[in-house]
């Protein structure tokens, strides 16, 4: 085989498919594969987005440059949003410029809203988390970035319209958020609960479970404040307890088994789950629509599941 050949296990022959549709097919697992988030800064950018949101779109993009190094060097993810079907020409009288700030971190939990007149005022928000107005509503994020990926819009927004039809404060459209080969994607803020493969028909029913505090595990990629091990760990124990309420499982350990695996230890109803897995690299894939390079993506396999009262010596 020369160097630039794929082998042929590395994707499908015959007509190109998009990322969401491969991913499908090839059933791709989805615990574990929320992209890192303790805390986040959303932006209402309304109109068209570029390939990036914060830089291609109405707002200056020196301005926009300028927050997102802000943002990062804060710990923080900055987001775009929109509202659902919104033109930006439809607000060109009243133009203001809502901001969110949301805090993921477990026992943390809280999103605070503001507005400023002028753009350039983005740059002096506190990012600490003591301006804007608490908010006790969710906020639910619809990745339709339709120029980072096409699958995100074409399944996304017919996600965020069922979604704006029953909670219009909540539903927002988002720049990207990470894993468009499992599209519809979106997150629930504040407790950054990431999920994949949306369909439209479950997409209220999900955000009805939130409101009951209880999260949807056929669709659950995990918490966007945990680490991806530990993301895949929850998701695990949640799979095998059938507890499907938000915060029950605790991270408590993280470590590397003697194996190369990793064990999580995870506080659960006054018990410790020990949760054991190995890490696999797949087969090559492309795993955006625009990819042209297969790359191998992490995955994680269960080996066992234990539980034990808290306060005696696992094994």
């Amino acid at each position: 085989m020369s160097a630039t050949a794929l082998p042929a296990t590395f994707e499908p022959t015959g007509a190109w498919e998009p990322c969401s549709d491969r991913s499908l097919e090839r059933d791709d697992p989805l615990a574990g594969t929320g992209g890192f988030g303790a805390r986040w800064l959303l932006v209402e950018i309304d109109g068209a987005w570029g390939a990036h949101a914060f830089f291609q779109s109405r707002l200056d993009p020196a301005i926009g440059r300028a927050l997102v190094r802000r943002a990062e060097g804060a710990g923080m993810r900055t987001v775009a949003i929109r509202r659902y079907g919104r033109r930006a020409d439809e607000r060109r009288s009243q133009r203001r410029w809502r901001w969110a700030v949301a805090d993921a971190r477990t026992g943390l939990e809280s999103v605070r809203w503001g507005v400023v007149e002028d753009p350039a005022e983005l740059l002096d928000i506190p990012l600490d988390g003591t301006a804007g107005t608490a908010s006790d509503r969710p906020v639910v994020l619809v990745c339709t970035h339709a120029r980072h990926d096409q699958c995100c819009a074409v399944r996304g927004r017919p996600v965020a319209k069922a979604l704006a039809g029953a909670f219009p404060e909540e539903t927002w459209e988002s720049s990207h958020l990470g894993g468009d080969r499992f599209a519809a994607t979106m997150i629930v803020l504040p407790h950054g609960l990431y999920y994949g493969r949306v369909p439209t028909a479950d997409a209220v029913a999900i955000i009805d479970r939130y409101l009951q505090g209880e999260l949807v595990d056929q669709y659950y990629r995990g918490r966007s404040s945990l680490s991806n091990v530990t993301q895949a760990a929850e998701s695990f124990g949640r799979s095998r307890t059938g507890d499907a309420r938000i915060g029950t499982f605790t991270p408590l350990r993280e470590e590397r088994t003697a194996q190369g695996g990793w064990r999580v230890d995870l506080g659960h109803g006054g018990d410790i789950v020990t949760v054991t897995m190995h890490e696999r690299m797949s087969a090559p894939l492309l795993s955006t629509c625009a990819a042209t390079r297969p790359a191998s993506v992490r995955e994680f396999a269960l080996e066992s599941i234990s539980r034990r009262p808290a306060g005696t010596t696992g094994g």
